[in-house]
């Protein structure tokens, strides 16, 4: 029994062999194997003979003809030539339905790859803990944890990450902002500092210290690094409880304080002496002798570093704990720190493909027609709580997800409520409880997941496409995309429909068709909920 995905690189191998006696030595890499959209041109088809034709001294037509003549042919029915040299495959039909009893049998492991041995760090959210997470940082989220879902599943060690600001002057005026309206609960007059924090949650955290505490705090000796450490533990339990509600989970909340401890930036300041020079009373690292534009400020003149040296001591930090790559998921406004951050590294002897940072373009929330907009520190934002509670966790994980993170996007929270297909999520879901209800009702008929009389056109479309999917998975984690999982979900999802209404799925006068088509149909259940539940989406039975 082989999968699709088998025999895809089986027809790789089987390339490679028949092109040595010539000389030809390629690997898997080398041999493009596409699936070919018309049925006519038959299932597979690589432009092998073109690519290398050159090389052999043959025409690619006749590299091609070679390459027929000599290939083991177990498992392809025949094979033809098109156009200037393109060679066509077509399989015989008992070796792709066998996809379907391997999907059946790997359920929800179908579309997972082997483990890779390595391991990769996935550093994403990152909110200041200053207050609840608004909606501006939704999309990150989803974009970080459905990469880091991809990448699990693609067969890496994944650790999610929080990097907690902790050591910044936004803790400080968390902490003094908190102070005053505590005080304020004892009658007594102050007012948060300009740069402060004016939202409902200051309110209720100091109100939720005074009934922890009491006044115990008019009297403390050192107050403000009181409701700092207190305010910022309140925030972050509130961050963590609105990601989990958002399906996100971190592995590893790693302190800035902790990082800078132990003079850490004095130590990374040392060892990076020999790449700095002062200028005007400032200290600058030579980075454009490796990847950056131009040299970087990491000490102001006032002797001050800038956020930038104790980012290196993060990074380096993270090289040390073992891992093979790291991913920073971060705003479109980090553009020049890409670069920066690589050349730093290389500085420690890392090449600059252990970094990948995914700049994530900005959202505008379209809300009955009109965009709507909120500031943090005014504490009129729109939260992601409200914007779950109001549209659904599904819709706003699928819809970030459908549009690469390196474009802008509208999010409109009508389309998203809306119970039709013109939404994208729901046209999904809907295609996954229609395979559940069909199973349902043919729950007393036998499924043969040999499934040996599909022959239909959306039959075998279907067939194809599920068999796709171990290939968009690792797609998807190669190029860092997970819109392309939802651009496949999409295609689905319409490929369910279409044979649900195009194929008599229930014939109880043609129970053997019938059995053939229910294994059909549970394969691409399995399909459609494993596709979504890389993107953190849900795959309901019942709509």
């Amino acid at each position: 029994m082989r999968s699709f995905m088998s025999i895809e690189i089986t027809l790789k191998e089987k390339i490679i062999k028949a092109v040595k006696p010539l000389g030809l030595t390629l690997s898997l890499n080398d041999v493009i194997i596409e699936n070919s959209r018309d049925p006519k041109h038959g299932d597979y088809a690589s432009n092998v003979a073109l690519k290398f034709a050159n090389r052999v001294g043959q025409s690619p037509r006749d590299l091609a003809d070679f390459i027929i003549k000599n290939i083991d042919k177990a498992e392809i029915d025949h094979i033809e030539i098109a156009g200037p040299g393109f060679i066509n495959f077509f399989i015989k039909k008992d070796a792709i339905n066998s996809a379907i009893e391997n999907i059946i049998k790997e359920d929800v492991n179908y579309g997972r790859a082997p483990r890779k041995n390595r391991k990769v760090n996935v550093e994403f959210v990152s909110a200041n803990p200053t207050g609840i997470l608004h909606v501006g940082t939704a999309r990150g989220a989803a974009i970080g944890d459905c990469l880091a879902r991809i990448l699990d599943a693609s067969g890496y060690d994944v650790t999610r990450e929080y990097y907690i600001n902790d050591a910044g002057a936004q803790i400080t005026n968390l902490g003094l902002s908190i102070q005053a309206r505590y005080m304020n609960l004892f009658g007594i007059e102050k007012e948060i500092p300009a740069d402060g924090y004016a939202g409902p949650d200051i309110y209720q955290i100091a109100e939720q210290i005074k009934n922890e505490i009491g006044d115990k705090a008019l009297r403390m000796e050192d107050s403000l690094e009181f409701f700092k450490e207190r305010g910022m533990e309140i925030e972050l339990s509130r961050i963590v409880k609105d990601l989990e509600l958002f399906r996100v989970k971190h592995d590893v909340f790693t302190s800035e304080k902790v990082i800078r401890s132990n003079d850490a930036v004095e130590k990374e300041l040392k060892f990076l002496k020999g790449y700095t020079y002062v200028e005007e009373g400032a200290t600058l690292l030579k980075t454009s002798d490796f990847l950056d534009d131009k040299d970087r400020v990491i000490v102001k003149s006032n002797g001050d570093y800038t956020y930038f040296l104790p980012d290196i001591v993060y990074h380096v930090n993270k090289m040390s704990r073992g891992f093979d790559e790291l991913i920073d998921v971060l705003g479109a406004d980090h553009h020049g720190y890409i670069n920066r951050m690589k050349s730093a590294l290389m500085m420690h002897g890392y090449k600059p493909e252990v970094l990948d940072i995914e700049l994530i373009q900005m959202v505008r929330f379209i809300k009955d027609g009109k965009e709507f907009k909120a500031s943090k520190r005014s504490g009129d934002a729109i939260t992601l709580r409200e914007v779950c509670e109001e549209v659904g966790v599904d819709a706003m994980r699928y819809f970030f997800a459908m549009r690469a993170q390196s474009s802008h996007m509208d999010f409109d929270m009508s389309l998203a409520k809306e119970q039709s297909s013109n939404n994208p999520v729901y046209y999904a879901q809907y295609a996954h409880a229609r395979l559940s209800k069909v199973l349902t009702t043919a729950s007393d008929i036998n499924i043969d997941v040999k499934a040996p009389l599909l022959k239909e056109k959306t039959e075998m479309e279907l067939l194809k496409h599920l068999i796709e999917f171990p290939k968009v998975i690792e797609s998807a984690a190669n190029k860092r995309a997970p819109h392309l999982i939802a651009t496949y979900i999409q295609s689905l999802a319409a490929n369910v429909h279409a044979f649900y209404t195009e194929c008599r799925v229930i014939d109880r006068d043609h129970l053997d068709v019938t059995s053939s088509r229910l294994a059909l149909v549970k394969a691409s259940k399995i399909v459609l909920r494993n596709a979504l539940s890389v993107l953190g989406v849900s795959a309901p039975d019942n709509m």
